[in-house]
């Protein structure tokens, strides 16, 4: 005799890179497990992919997940957290002006909300008046690849995944796709931007958008308020 399935709720999200609304499950027990094996390896790009796979898993909609931006991912993965454990997690935060005294807060993690897609976090870097590229913004695998190793990187590996991530390169003329072009063809012409240009694009890695949760607790023996910021992923794993 079969066992009856038991009945698993759907929530909607919107992604924050594109506006588009995905439908979404939460994780079962069976996938928790995989992710708590994958955490207890300590190994980085186990856990990445452990959380991909999760995703894949839980996301109803149509949505290829190796092609979704860091970002992302980050906000989908903290969003089935909420969906599939608790809300609401609460903390115990110190008060800067006296360390010794303690508050609660309680975190709403379906509050929390990715911010920079917009101004500084934005793909379109201008290089000039009328020339300028747009980036591919990371994913997981960039993640991993880059952005963890990106103090052991050579500066020939560094030239090299930016001209990969480079989607268009225009002026005021025309607009080249890179797809078309060899990934050397864009290292050449990376070759020929000035320092300054090609700081520009380094700060659109340092400026890339995350997770962003500002909030602030009151010392009750004193008044004075300490403000706290959490960013990214593991911020939200207290």
């Amino acid at each position: 005799m079969a066992l009856p399935k038991p009945a698993t709720p759907t929530y909607e999200l919107t992604l924050p890179s594109t506006g588009k609304t995905i439908k979404y499950r939460p994780f079962l027990v069976k996938e928790e497990k995989i992710l708590l094996l994958a955490e207890q390896s300590e190994d980085e790009k186990q856990i990445k992919r452990s959380i991909v796979d999760v995703i894949k898993a839980c996301i109803l909609s149509r949505v290829k997940v190796e092609d979704l931006p860091y970002f992302d991912l980050e906000y989908i993965f903290l969003q089935l957290r909420a969906r599939s454990a608790e809300e609401i997690v609460q903390l115990t935060v110190p008060c800067k002006d006296d360390p010794e005294v303690s508050v609660p807060y309680n975190l709403n993690l379906l509050e929390v909300e990715v911010e920079g897609v917009d101004g500084e976090g934005s793909n379109k870097i201008m290089l000039g008046e009328d020339c300028g590229l747009i980036m591919k913004y990371p994913g997981i695998d960039d993640f991993v690849k880059f952005v963890i190793r990106q103090n052991t990187v050579l500066d020939e590996e560094i030239t090299e995944f930016v001209a990969e991530r480079i989607e268009q390169i225009f002026d005021a003329e025309e607009v080249t796709d890179c797809s078309e072009l060899k990934t050397k063809e864009i290292m050449e012409w990376l070759g020929n931007l000035t320092q300054k240009q090609f700081v520009k694009i380094g700060e659109f890695y340092e400026n890339l958008p995350k997770l962003r949760h500002k909030f602030s607790v009151t010392n009750p023996n004193t008044g004075v308020e300490s403000e706290y910021t959490l960013e990214g992923l593991n911020d939200f794993f207290v």
